[in-house]
């Protein structure tokens, strides 16, 4: 369970709204900077600079790939979704839902007969 000061620091690292899409896209799946930049559509700088503040925070985490960094949701978290099949992420102080789309995808992809619905 995080302290309230530690809380408070997760919930300002998820109080901008391009770190709240970058943690969202790593939630599908792990990605190189490079792709979350064409992502994101911000300038790499900017996105490394988030990308800082989220794994400070804890909840991401980086992995050198030769001369690539990439990124994926930390394994705490991944473990509280893949256990729980949650659609949250339970910090202790306070819960952050996510939508369905954001999180279903990660467990679609894991099941080899799943089927997507057409709309």
């Amino acid at each position: 369970m995080l302290t309230p000061r530690q809380c408070a620091g997760v919930l300002r690292a998820l109080g901008d709204e391009t770190r709240l899409r970058i943690l969202e896209s790593l939630l599908v799946r792990e990605k190189c900077v490079g792709e979350l930049v064409a992502e994101v559509g911000k300038q790499q700088p900017h996105v490394s600079h988030h990308l800082r503040i989220l794994r400070e925070a804890g909840l991401i985490e980086g992995i050198r790939e030769g001369q690539r960094v990439c990124y994926r949701v930390s394994p705490s978290i991944q473990r509280q979704l893949k256990d729980a099949r949650q659609q949250a992420i339970d910090l202790g102080c306070c819960r952050i839902s996510f939508p369905d789309e954001v999180l279903v995808p990660r467990f679609r992809s894991k099941a080899p007969h799943a089927t997507r619905k057409a709309s």
